[in-house]
């Protein structure tokens, strides 16, 4: 058994979502690859006195059900949501990268009709429950990154377990600043956007539901948001990924939208709903371990000197008031390799190039 694995398990259960005495745990993963994590976890949970459950999912045949779905197998399906989230104090997803085509044939009016129906359900699960998302490293995310697989497994479980407690005591200014600030500047090639953040809470990411973490977020008040924006990343969405992203804004909302191929699949994933063509979310992100993008949001909108501005859904802990079925995190990275760009808070330059410039956010560098 790899140490880090241990490690890995005891941070979840023990710091993630702090399971205690009867909580009752819900792991869900998706391939007997991830077994020797799911194995950790199940004894780090027993240690705490929880009780383990685990659900074995199989993106295939799950994504063959969707295909094939209607109205009555949709309500089914939120009626199964409806009991995890009734039954379950904590949930562990481990994914498990096969293959992200699987589910391309889902239809747009499937996919529609389910994410209006489990909104609530969703939301209950996202924000009052205690949960954590993780990638279990598979030969296809090594593909991704361009690495061996050995080499990518040892990246992916150092970049798992880097040190969450001294991130979340490091990210304190920043987020000082954040909730002190009112107007948000973010210049770039092809870029230049404005928008308020005035009274919004900024919140720390730093283990507690995403591993790999690394982030701080708050969200745009819903009308403010006007100018350009493109994001350099690729980036992945039912089944399909999109490049160079570029969007367009007035008043808040998305007035035009274009990508280097499958331009109308793009306008369909905006058309999902109202809120879909609003922002739910603005964060910097700065994993120190992440510096390159690999087409994994997980890891992607962690990378150092990255930021993210989400389409769709915003969380209940940072509320603007955009609902949507729909919450797509878009990655811009302004570190000099990737092109540059700053971020200006109240006119005042704040980050450069990626490398934070005011003295007490330089050790976020």
């Amino acid at each position: 058994m790899d140490e880090r694995l241990k490690q890995l398990s005891n941070t979840i259960v023990n710091y993630s979502v702090k399971v205690s005495e009867n909580d009752r745990v819900l792991i869900q993963y998706e391939s007997s690859m991830c077994n020797p994590l799911v194995k950790c976890l199940i004894k780090d949970i027993y240690k705490n006195k929880g009780i383990p459950f685990v659900k074995l999912l199989d993106n295939e045949i799950s994504s063959l059900i969707l295909e094939n779905a209607d109205s009555k197998v949709i309500d089914e399906m939120v009626k199964m949501k409806t009991y995890e989230v009734d039954n379950f104090d904590c949930f562990i997803r481990i994914c498990y990268t096969e293959n992200e085509f699987e589910d391309k044939n889902v239809t747009s009016s499937v996919r529609k009709e389910l994410g209006s129906k489990s909104r609530e359900i969703d939301d209950i699960r996202i924000n009052q429950r205690r949960w954590v998302l993780l990638n279990y490293p598979s030969l296809i995310d090594a593909y991704k990154a361009k690495m061996k697989y050995d080499d990518f497994y040892n990246y992916s479980l150092d970049v798992m377990n880097v040190d969450y407690q001294s991130m979340n005591e490091k990210i304190k200014p920043l987020k000082d600043l954040m909730e002190k600030t009112d107007k948000v500047r973010i210049v770039g090639p092809d870029t230049d956007i404005t928008f308020s953040i005035k009274g919004m809470p900024a919140i720390p990411c730093c283990g507690t539901a995403n591993i790999p973490d690394g982030e701080l977020y708050t969200a745009p008040i819903k009308e403010s948001v006007n100018g350009v924006i493109t994001y350099n990343t690729p980036s992945p969405y039912h089944g399909n990924t999109f490049s160079n992203i570029r969007l367009e804004f007035k008043d808040g909302q998305i007035v035009n939208c274009s990508c280097d191929q499958q331009e109308e699949k793009l306008k369909e994933i905006f058309d999902t709903d109202e809120g879909a063509r609003y922002i739910g979310e603005f964060s910097l992100g700065f994993n120190p371990m992440i510096t390159k993008p690999m087409g994994d949001i997980l890891y992607d909108e962690k990378i150092m000197g990255s930021l993210h501005f989400t389409p769709g859904r915003c969380y209940e802990d940072c509320d603007n008031g955009n609902v949507s079925s729909i919450h797509w995190d878009l990655v811009l990275i302004q570190t000099e390799e990737f092109g540059g760009g700053e971020i200006y808070f109240d006119d005042v330059l704040i980050r450069k190039d990626g490398k934070f410039v005011l003295d007490e956010l330089k050790e976020l560098n």
